[in-house]
């Protein structure tokens, strides 16, 4: 009985912790763009909190076997330290391949 009291508390406090802080404003939509096509899209938006991204898809080696959907993009937000971060990002066939100032580099 108490193993189960234990973990039934133990899972009240682990989605306690989860979830997600409370919303201190409603951001406003000031752009969205969009854009679907034969082998690709694109889009963009940005946020009345400072939130943007954009981002572009095109299929490669269309038909064949190597066919495969490259993506570039970018995406920016306020921290919660107040200033702005900025992320540029491929993915394609080799991962996503994420890069910005406040991101480790690969030691080379």
């Amino acid at each position: 009985m108490k193993f189960t009291i234990a973990i039934a508390f133990t899972c009240l406090l682990a989605s306690a912790l989860a979830a997600p802080p409370a919303i201190q404003q409603d951001a406003q939509v000031l752009r969205f763009d969009s854009d679907v096509l034969a082998e690709g899209y694109k889009f963009a938006v940005e946020t009345s909190d400072g939130k943007s991204h954009q981002e572009e898809g095109q299929l490669k080696d269309v038909g064949t076997d190597h066919e495969a959907l490259v993506v570039r993009g970018s995406y920016a937000y306020v921290g919660d330290d107040g200033q702005t971060y900025s992320i540029q990002y491929l993915a394609d066939e080799n991962g996503f391949q994420p890069e910005g100032a406040h991101l480790p580099r690969p030691v080379q």
